[in-house]
């Protein structure tokens, strides 16, 4: 039986192995092509952070399946899957700005069980396993105790997608007068460890890929926050809602009105 925990801790050391490069790196690099629209950027230092923590992980676990966001794609048999997002937030990574992030989630049987995520910029490790609590730099974190949405610092972010943009941006207007304030970082698994860690109350945000999110959903959970889909369910991508409890069911029902009402 593999731990949770043991995946939890090969998870750290893989994101290590790349973090003090992709810091280095940051603002420096001139060399990049785009995926799914012209502002949907990637970088030589995305792949090569994606290789070395496949080739690694691969070499410690080779029976294990790897998938991550740049084509990443090893078959595997033992029923776990590493889900990799080399570096989330790259336009910010391009620009120099803080706030990207290495994530890796860990799923056994298709359940998320562990998660990391590291921020290269601050030095930030946020690190979870299933039923062991989440963690930043080895200390415990738990979500806000905000108890109201009005209260709520809540952070979001948008498509690379104009036509999609257009939507979400009038339902952010629609958000922002029920709440205390916005925040956009560039990076969804950097804002799903800040609601972790109570910096932000709240996060919500459209149009996500599994390898964005895999190791914020843990870490939330093992923080004792919730999170769901627009359906209420465990999401996958397409829509997250991430928050306390308390305030998550009020998040939710929000959204879900505005979203209808935008269809």
């Amino acid at each position: 039986m593999t731990e949770p925990a043991e995946l939890r801790d090969l998870a750290l050391q893989a994101g290590r192995l790349v973090a003090a490069e992709i810091k280095y790196a940051a603002g420096q690099t001139n060399s990049l092509d785009t995926k799914s629209s012209p502002t949907d950027i990637v970088t030589t230092i995305d792949t090569w952070a994606e290789k070395e923590i496949m080739n690694f992980l691969n070499a410690q676990r080779p029976n294990d399946e790897i998938i991550g966001e740049e084509g990443t794609a090893v078959a595997g048999s033992s029923g776990v899957k590493w889900i990799i997002d080399p570096i989330d937030g790259t336009t910010n990574f391009f620009y120099g700005l803080p706030g990207f992030t290495i994530s890796i989630g860990v799923a056994i049987n298709e359940e998320i069980i562990a998660g990391v995520i590291i921020d290269p910029t601050s030095g930030e490790e946020f690190a979870a396993a299933s039923k062991m609590g989440a963690t930043s730099n080895g200390k415990e974190i738990r979500v806000s105790s905000v108890s109201d949405l009005s209260q709520a610092l809540v952070a979001t972010g948008f498509s690379y997608l104009a036509e999609k943009r257009l939507s979400q941006g009038k339902v952010l207007s629609e958000v922002l007068p029920k709440i205390r304030d916005i925040r956009r970082s560039g990076s969804a698994a950097y804002d799903l460890s800040c609601v972790a860690n109570g910096k932000v109350d709240a996060y919500f945000e459209q149009g996500l890929n599994l390898w964005d999110i895999a190791a914020g959903l843990i870490i939330i959970k093992e923080a004792g926050g919730k999170v769901s889909d627009l359906e209420g369910n465990f999401p996958t991508g397409e829509y997250v809602i991430a928050a306390p409890s308390v305030i998550h069911g009020q998040l939710l029902e929000l959204l879900q009105t505005l979203t209808k009402n935008e269809a």
